[in-house]
């Protein structure tokens, strides 16, 4: 149930009950009984303890009226629920309000407390915040409506009661009442002012006769003050002619001794970046004194390589020679087998033609076994060929191995650079200034941002992120012609200088490039017979950038205007050497190469393979899609690489099968070969023995031979070791070649460097020259022409001063100078002007003042004190007329808003009353006029065929009538929002009819309405239905 709603009732010594205790329920609660009984008394006990007056009651006349005949006192105690969302500071009094008034002969007192019966508070305040809280009006008809209320409102016939029932019940009666006392308190206060408004006119009238009588003595007095004025005017006149003179003197000393800071800042400004320039000379004199050592290093190094070369040459020329001559060797020696087997022959034949028959089958079989031993000669000699060019294959093979292996590997880190290229670009399409000093330069700008209130200006840089490139083509070039500079930063001045470098010493960020410049400098005008006598670009022409510093530090420090853009190698080779360009120092082509001349020496330094150039390029996407395009055919080549290498790790294994099965058949034959031999031999030996007296002998040919034979074999096996180290020699040879070749790509590339570094020296050597030179300058400058004329314009000064303060001592016994100030100065007059006007007043002055006799200052002492009192008074009365403006605006707006929610209400009382009419098919229209005070009820019947309507209720029966003062009071009982709702004897000119309907109504529109009823009635409610949210309870008889 809805904070608000009244649990429980206990009076004690109230009206005619000694204690009585009503329980109620949340919803509808029937209290019926005999009348004596105390019905009535409950409801007037509610009002009394929410605070309504006696009289209000219309049961008594005061409080203790109330009190029991015979008892001295009378309370009520009344539990309110304090549960849900509308509970009244539910964590003070908890889930229960009991609120106690008790009553004496003397006073009465109010006390609420807790839900444990602790007192809470006492004051009537409180009470009033419970009441506007829970919206609780016991005086309002609708919410408790005694018998006197039910009789003077519903049952009565007259308009005039139901427009007052109706005014009173939606609170206009109280608003109307409230603005009513408003509206004439308002009229009083106006009434007031206006009478305190007339009462000071006479004393204004006063005030103009006492201000026109010193109007016209005023007169003679300005002339005498004018003369004073003048006087005083004259004195000073005299000092400021000489403040004047002194300004001028002022003037000319300050502007020759401003010159002193600026010819001391420009000394001050050279001697820093003088500083700033022997660090960097020592720096870069360091560096090239780095780059000679690594120079000569480099010579020796390539001493050393090209001495290897030649040794590996000249190795693989002697074993060309040797091999040469071995293979020489080896033919004169197969010539010698073939006459020696030819001789060999012939006496053999002869022999055989001298001998006799048997000795033809020994020479038949050794003729065969020497044939057997040539065949396997031969055999073997070509298994050692085939084994030789499987040999040859197999190296073929490893060698083709290595260098796909090799390419790979390039292809691998050619690879990684893309792929780490592509990262970059991608941090860069981020954040733009990761591509000028990484993430240090981002922990270098959080430094300076921290940092920022200690520098003079902010510095600028990087002076990349600054720069814009009006075509990406020559992104790359211009990289490398200012690359060295878009890293930098730019400050305003020594100091800043030096915190900059702090901060960077911070975030770790060394090496870091500072330019002192000046930010006041407005961009430069570089004459057209200064830039290159061409029609290609410059690197100043294809960039752009919002701030002009940035534009004339890529002049000043990096010659963007003299650094000329070709598009490629041949067209930069005829701009830099060919054609003589005037003002031209350096070309760039699109892909980076460097051109310049100096003197009759000409360079070309290729792009360095590792420089991270076009960091200006804005079509990142595109030239990412590039590099990852690339990095896809370079991983397909490599894909395709490595399955030729496993198909030549596959032939490499089946050839060495091949190697080691030719190699074991070459051992056999020889094995055989040599069994062969020994066979021949002894065979020769058995018939040499036989045939020693008849015989040839060819023994010595034959030993020589096999000698020779041996000696051929022995020669092949050294040949074939020759060929294996010729071999090596030229893969040594070309090694070392593809080393040395390596080695000077990367010491051109150093070449380069160096050359950058030696020029880079020339350039500081020159600035320190020059500012050396301007420091010089401008400290002759401050000596010879500064100082001295300074000492005179302060000799020229003093003498002012003192001739000052000797009419200023005269001028100040005269007056003030703040009175000359006061009176205007005399800006405008000079002094012998002054000295006329003073005498041309003195004269007037003797002629004006023989005309009055009267004096001044009493009237005008008189004058100063009633318009004082007066003001005074007329700020006091308009304060009070604002006030009540403002307050009459608030009522006219307050009355229209009342007029307007009247209106309202009158449409919604309508509406309500024709719904509750329309429960038995009645329709009606309730007419309020506000300004008659009046309220007509109008009814059209449904049995009415002529559906007119009826205007006085009297003329209908009673139960009609019954029933249309019901719904006019649901009706507004639906217009109104209270906790509880309580009616008495509600139905007592109801005939039994008219009170079922009624109550059946009553209840229905109760337990719908969902707040609580508490309905008295003396006669019987057995007809009402049941229900669960339907309590009755029926009073006790009263006593005889």
């Amino acid at each position: 149930m809805a904070a608000g709603t009244i649990s429980r009732i206990r009076l004690e010594n109230f009206m005619c009950h000694s204690s009585l205790q009503i329980d109620l329920g949340d919803h509808v609660n029937f209290i019926t009984g005999q009348n004596g009984s105390g019905k009535s008394a409950i409801l007037t006990a509610l009002c009394v303890a929410f605070g309504c007056r006696a009289k209000t009651t219309q049961r008594a006349a005061s409080l203790k009226d109330f009190i029991k005949t015979g008892c001295s006192y009378a309370a009520i105690t009344v539990d309110i629920k304090n549960q849900g969302e509308d509970a009244f500071k539910p964590e003070l009094y908890g889930n229960l309000i009991i609120l106690e008034r008790r009553i004496n002969e003397s006073s009465s007192s109010t006390v609420l407390k807790d839900q444990h019966g602790r007192k809470v508070a006492h004051r009537k305040d409180d009470l009033i915040e419970i009441i506007e809280h829970f919206n609780i009006d016991v005086e309002n008809p609708c919410v408790i409506m005694s018998q006197d209320k039910s009789r003077e409102f519903l049952h009565s016939g007259n308009d005039k009661d139901k427009f007052k029932f109706f005014f009173k019940a939606t609170l206009l009666q109280h608003v109307n009442d409230l603005l009513g006392e408003i509206r004439a308190r308002l009229n009083d206060a106006d009434a007031l002012v206006e009478e305190l408004e007339k009462s000071i006119r006479p004393a204004l009238k006063e005030l103009d006769e006492i201000r026109e009588k010193i109007k016209n003595m005023e007169h003679i007095e300005e002339i005498t003050h004018e003369i004073e004025n003048l006087k005083k005017k004259l004195a000073w006149a005299w000092v400021y002619d000489v403040d004047k003179q002194i300004v001028e003197q002022t003037a000319k000393l300050k502007k020759l001794k401003d010159r002193i800071p600026a010819c001391q800042e420009r000394i001050d400004r050279n001697a820093a970046i003088i500083e700033e320039l022997k660090k960097e000379y020592i720096e870069k004199k360091e560096n090239v004194r780095s780059f000679v050592e690594k120079a000569q290093e480099a010579r020796r190094m390539k001493e050393q390589l090209e001495h290897e070369v030649n040794e590996a040459v000249k190795l693989k020329i002697e074993l060309e020679k040797e091999h040469t001559r071995g293979t020489q060797v080896l033919k004169k020696m197969n010539d010698r087998v073939k006459q020696l087997q030819s001789q060999v022959q012939d006496f053999q034949l002869q022999h055989m033609q001298e001998t006799q028959a048997e000795a033809s089958q020994v020479e038949d079989n050794m003729w065969k076994l020497q044939q057997e031993i040539d065949s396997a000669h031969l055999h073997v000699a070509r298994l050692k060929q085939s084994e030789k060019d499987l040999s040859e294959e197999l190296r073929g093979i490893i060698k083709s191995f290595d260098e796909i292996e090799k390419e790979i590997n390039e292809h691998n880190r050619r690879i990684y650079h893309l792929n780490s290229q592509i990262d970059n670009l991608q941090r860069r399409q981020m954040d733009k200034m990761v591509a000028f000093g990484g993430d240090r330069v981002r922990n270098l700008m959080e430094s300076i941002e921290r940092h920022r209130s200690r520098f003079q200006s902010p510095p600028i840089g990087p002076i990349g992120i600054n720069v814009q490139l009006a075509s990406d083509y020559w992104s790359v070039a211009v990289d490398y012609a200012v690359g060295r500079l878009l890293d930098a930063f730019i400050v305003s001045c020594h100091k800043d200088s030096l915190i900059l470098r702090e901060c960077a010493k911070q975030v770790n960020y060394r090496n870091l490039q500072i330019i002192i410049y000046d930010f006041s400098k407005p961009r430069l005008d570089i004459p057209n017979h200064l830039l290159p006598s061409t029609a290609h670009p410059t690197v100043l022409s294809v960039i752009h950038s919002d701030n002009p510093t940035v534009l004339n530090v890529l002049v000043d420090q990096g010659h963007a205007e003299r650094l000329v853009l070709v598009r490629d190698y041949e067209e930069g080779k005829a701009v830099a050497f060919d054609q003589r360009i005037r003002n031209l120092k350096d070309v760039y082509t699109s892909d980076g190469y460097r051109m310049f001349s100096r003197g009759s020496v000409q360079t070309i330094l290729p792009p360095h393979r590792k420089g991270r150039a076009g960091r200006l390029c804005t079509s990142l996407d595109e030239r990412i899609a590039e590099m990852e395009e690339e990095a896809t055919g370079i991983k397909q080549i490599s894909k395709e690489m490595t399955d030729r290498g496993k198909k030549l790790v596959h032939d490499r294994k089946n050839i060495d099968e091949k190697l080691k099965s030719l190699k074991r058949k070459r051992e056999e034959e020889e094995r055989d070969l040599e069994r062969k031999k020994v066979l021949l031999d002894d065979t020769r030996k058995i018939s040499a023995e036989n045939n020693y007296d008849t015989a040839v002998d060819t023994t010595e040919l034959q030993a020589e031979m096999m000698q020779v034979k041996g000696d051929i074999e022995n020669k092949e096996l050294v040949l074939e070791k020759i060929y294996l180290k010729l071999t090596e020699a030229s893969e040594e040879e070309k090694k070392r070649r593809a080393s040395y070749k390596n080695f000077i790509d990367s010491a051109y590339v150093d070449v380069g460097s160096i050359s950058d570094v030696e020029h880079e020296l020339q350039s500081v050597e020159a600035k320190l020259h020059e500012a050396q030179q301007e420091k010089d300058h401008y400290e002759h400058l401050m000596k010879t022409k500064v100082l001295d004329l300074i000492k005179m314009a302060e000799s020229e000064f003093t003498d002012l001063q003192q001739l000052r303060q000797e009419y200023f001592k005269k001028a100040s016994i005269i007056c003030p100078e703040s009175e000359v100030e006061a009176l205007g100065g005399v800006a405008g007059s000079t002094k012998e002007e002054l000295s006329a006007r003073i005498n041309k007043l003195k004269h007037r002055f003797q002629q004006e003042s023989r005309r009055y006799t009267e004096t001044i200052d009493e009237l005008r002492a008189l004058l100063d004190s009633k318009e004082g009192k007066i003001l005074k008074k007329q700020q006091m009365y308009a304060g009070f007329r604002e006030k009540l403006n403002s307050c009459q605006k608030a009522l006219d707006l307050r009355w229209t808003k009342f007029q307007r929610n009247a209106g309202l209400l009158k449409r919604q009382l309508t509406w309500l009353f024709n719904e509750h009419l329309g429960k038995k098919g009645f329709s009606g229209k309730i007419n309020v006029d506000y300004n008659k005070q009046v309220l007509s009820v109008e009814l059209t019947m449904p049995q009415d065929a002529s559906h007119d309507s009826v205007r006085d209720t009297r003329g209908l029966s009673g139960g009609e009538r019954s029933f249309s003062t019901l719904c006019f009071t649901l009706a507004l009982h639906g217009m109104i929002e209270a906790p509880f709702r309580a009616m008495d004897e509600f139905d007592v000119f109801m005939d039994a009819v008219s009170r079922k309907i009624s109550l059946d109504t009553l209840v229905d529109f109760a337990v719908a309405q969902g707040s609580q009823w508490i309905f008295i009635t003396p006669h019987d409610i057995s007809m009402v239905k049941p229900g669960d949210r339907i309590k009755k309870q029926q009073m006790a008889a009263p006593r005889g």
